[in-house]
């Protein structure tokens, strides 16, 4: 671990306002792979935090620097990287595919047991141990299905299930200003189908869907944010190459 440069806890995280009440927060020193992109959203009467991360260091600090108040907590799916702080939070929600998971997020579950190691990292959390890490339980209060509201007071998401990397998969669409907050079944990077409960026909269909939207920006939970016209283009090319001749994904 020598090679690494170690980091305390007040540098580890950044928040960056990528439009209007529309705040990134990701953790800069683990690799863009790992790397989840959290996403909090200020509206008049409540705000909305899309994903907390890793979890080794609080989160909570960094929000309520903010805005000052709770956030209502979604979870866009319970891989390890995206609920790490769920736990802190009073308002959890998850699609009810994945409660089970949110409630009792075993390493093996939530993907810790794959992923959660020193190689994640470009520099290393203070007090990080891999063979100690675990996910504390986060029972939800809300059980989200899709076409729900997630209700901001002057803004308002729309849940869109979108399984296929994995079966609780969500979406969160605001039809007033175009913004996706489209958690891990699309963004700018390479897509991971191959996990244990991932499904092929269920992701070319939750993509097609999301196509279908008149998107003005893309957050994805990965990599930077891009426009429509990427976005058809990672739709179309993820699926042509499910299709290609040859492909071990093609069914």
């Amino acid at each position: 671990m020598s090679r690494f440069e170690i980091i305390s806890e007040s540098a580890w995280y950044e928040a960056i306002k990528m439009a209007e009440g529309v705040t990134l927060i990701h953790e800069p020193w683990i690799k863009p792979f790992f790397r989840c992109n959290m996403w909090h959203v200020q509206g008049r009467d409540r705000d909305l935090l899309f994903d907390t991360g890793l979890g080794h260091f609080s989160l909570r600090q960094t929000i309520e620097n903010l805005s000052g108040r709770e956030p209502v907590c979604v979870a866009s799916h319970t891989h390890f990287d995206h609920i790490g702080c769920h736990h802190e939070f009073t308002h959890r929600c998850v699609h009810a595919a994945e409660a089970e998971i949110l409630a009792a997020p075993h390493n093996r579950l939530t993907l810790a047991d794959r992923y959660a190691n020193d190689d994640m990292f470009d520099a290393i959390p203070q007090g990080w141990n891999a063979q100690a890490y675990a996910i504390q339980p986060a029972p939800a209060q809300t059980l989200l299905q899709n076409g729900d509201i997630i209700d901001l007071g002057d803004r308002a998401f729309e849940v869109i299930h979108t399984p296929g990397h994995s079966p609780g998969g969500i979406a969160l669409w605001e039809a007033k200003t175009g913004i996706l907050l489209s958690g891990d079944i699309i963004y700018d990077g390479p897509l991971i189908d191959d996990t244990y409960h991932a499904d092929l026909i269920d992701y070319e269909t939750s993509l097609k869907s999301l196509e279908a939207l008149p998107a003005s920006v893309i957050h994805g939970g990965h990599f930077p944010s891009f426009g429509p016209t990427r976005l058809r283009q990672l739709i179309r090319e993820y699926i042509a190459g499910r299709h290609a001749p040859g492909c071990h994904l093609a069914k």
